[in-house]
């Protein structure tokens, strides 16, 4: 048995119960559910075939994003989350690297390591590099100007915890920043790298040990055997190819407006939705959530 949910962040109501009922049909669903009015809504089937291939493109273009998985417990009990790009809409060190004005080549070097053409911990020491005698009041500036939340985070992070779940941010980002968006959200603790700095100015140098792809899924072996739980207990989130490795281990794994070589790898990819769809993943109901996305 499979469990099908369609999600929708659109305000306008592209997922109307029309369109619902006309999927849960051609799916030859059962036990329809709506999890939220216009924004999710759940049925179970059979067994997956090629043709709901054509049915996930066409919501594509409705930006309704369709998940196909295991049907089980979805309830989690610790998540594990990327910063940028993920929980930000932005990706730190670029916009960091821009307002010093070295962006361009910080930029192409970033977008090659999310893909997986570069090894994370060159591509990351390759960045920094780029940054020496940068300021690090330039990060305060950033902050302020340039780092978005993407819309739901605040809601996911409260709605788990109230629920008894345990939240960690895991970044190959810098302290820098994820302290203190981890705080704005809420999260239980948070990992990163550290940008190593003299008298206020960065040095061009990350303080060892590099928090990669390894480290990540280190950290989530860690929370689960230090919390008595297992890897099907958690819900990791990310975008880029150094979070594949928790994103693969992780009894839900989604991947989050993903760089190519992630969907291609994930079962559950979201393209359009904001990270209240993670709740409803797990069998959420709006009326359950604590606290709202328009204000997180």
């Amino acid at each position: 048995m499979y469990h099908v949910m369609l999600l929708c962040s659109d305000e306008k109501g592209a997922l109307t119960q029309y369109l619902a009922n006309s999927v849960y049909s051609s799916m030859d669903g059962q036990d329809l559910l709506w999890l939220g009015n216009h924004e999710a809504i759940c049925f179970n089937i059979e067994k997956k075939s090629n043709a709901h291939l054509k049915i996930w493109s066409h919501l594509q273009l409705l930006k309704i994003d369709m998940v196909v998985q295991k049907k089980e417990t979805h309830f989690k009990s610790l998540l594990l989350a990327d910063m940028d790009s993920t929980l930000i809409e932005q990706e730190c060190i670029d916009e960091l690297a821009d307002m010093y004005g070295v962006g361009s080549e910080v930029k192409k070097i970033t977008m090659r390591a999310m893909n997986g053409e570069l090894a994370f911990q060159d591509a990351l020491k390759e960045r920094v590099a780029l940054l020496a005698e940068c300021p690090n009041t330039v990060v305060q500036e950033v902050l302020k100007q340039r780092i978005t939340l993407r819309p739901g985070g605040k809601t996911l992070v409260n709605t788990m915890k109230a629920n008894g779940a345990y939240t960690a941010l895991v970044s190959g980002g810098f302290t820098a920043f994820s302290v203190p968006v981890g705080e704005i959200l809420g999260f239980d603790e948070q990992h990163a790298n550290i940008l190593h700095e003299e008298n206020g100015i960065f040095t061009g140098q990350v303080i060892d040990p590099i928090l990669g792809k390894n480290e990540k899924v280190n950290r989530l072996k860690s929370l689960v055997k230090d919390r008595g739980l297992s890897e099907k207990d958690v819900l990791a989130v990310g975008d880029g190819a150094n979070d594949l490795g928790m994103l693969e281990i992780a009894g839900m794994g989604v991947a989050m407006h993903p760089k190519p070589i992630v969907a291609e790898k994930c079962d559950i990819v979201i393209n359009h939705c904001d990270l209240t769809s993670l709740l409803y993943l797990q069998g959420y109901r709006k009326e359950e959530f604590v606290g709202t996305k328009t204000k997180s």
